[in-house]
């Protein structure tokens, strides 16, 4: 009987530790999910003035060195070998792939219009997440993630006014980069960390990233606005590490699928922004689609174990 008193209260210890982490994990999710929400619309202006091409790269330069900075303070050890090629599809797709496909998209369609894309992340982050993190969701976490990817992508594909055909093919890569970089991301800071998972993936790409943005640095910086600077920095420092380190860190806490549906909330707080700080359309059907979207990220994470 005691015997028996003691199990229970093992396993109410280990499920009340499981709560807390799937909690905190909920949260650090959804501190990284606002952060990025500034990302696009940051973009949008820093892209007026900058070349596509120099951004990526700069907005990666900087990020870097903050990063291997804090790497040496921090006296963290080198990655396993076994751990360089994850880093490096971390490094494609949020580092290099997402910014740049973003960054070209918008000069094309508008920031509102990009926005939208963005809800079809959490469903490319689950499939990677299945692939890649060996997570099994049920199949009721499927038929809410992917409601609201169609809800998202049913919408986009009905406005014409705000992007082109070209914009939205470069959204979709860009999407389905950022999916496989945040599961890749997420499998190894349950090892590594979360901070150091985006550290080390920005500090394989800064040599590179480096030897681009000295290659395509404007002749003249004459004419950038404070707008444009004020972009740079926030998806340098914010959009390019510290997002990173708070979503990284709650995927692996609670779930790659699970907090991954987080991303279908971005765009409706990244439309709020470039509607308050860009002026852009905010049409109420983006709102009502968003609405839904929120449904669908509650179902998705009933059903997410």
């Amino acid at each position: 009987m005691a015997s028996q008193t003691a199990k229970n209260g093992v396993n109410l210890g280990v499920g009340q530790v499981g709560a807390t982490r799937s909690a905190q994990g909920w949260i650090n999710g959804f501190l990284g999910m606002l952060i990025f929400s500034g990302s696009l619309p940051a973009t949008r202006v820093a892209v007026q003035a900058f070349d596509p091409i120099f951004l990526t790269a700069m907005r990666a330069t900087i990020a870097a060195l903050l990063a291997l900075s804090a790497l040496l303070l921090m006296r963290q050890r080198w990655p396993r070998r076994a751990d360089i090629i994850p880093l490096i599809f971390v490094a494609v797709g949020v580092v290099i792939g997402f910014p740049l496909l973003t960054a070209l998209a918008l000069q094309h369609t508008s920031s509102a219009h990009s926005l939208v894309y963005i809800g079809l992340l959490p469903l490319a982050t689950a499939c990677f997440g299945v692939l890649r993190g060996g997570e099994r969701p049920r199949a009721a976490f499927w038929g809410f993630s992917l409601a609201g990817g169609l809800l998202v992508g049913a919408f986009a594909l009905s406005q014409g006014s705000g992007g082109s055909w070209g914009g939205d093919a470069l959204m979709v890569v860009a999407v389905l980069l950022c999916g496989l970089g945040y599961a890749e991301g997420a499998v190894l800071s349950r090892r590594l960390g979360g901070w150091q998972v985006i550290s080390w993936a920005l500090v394989i790409a800064l040599p590179l990233a480096a030897a681009v943005a000295a290659w395509r640095a404007p002749a003249t910086w004459t004419g950038v606005s404070a707008g444009a600077w004020f972009s740079l920095g926030y998806i340098s420092l914010f959009s390019m590490w510290i997002g990173f380190i708070f979503w990284y860190r709650g995927l692996a806490q609670g779930g790659i699928a699970a907090v991954g549906q987080l991303q279908l909330l971005q765009p409706f707080f990244g439309l709020a922004l470039a509607g308050l700080v860009l002026h852009e359309t905010v049409q109420p059907a983006m709102i009502a689609v968003m609405a839904g979207v929120v449904v669908c990220v509650f179902g998705a994470k009933r059903f997410s174990r």
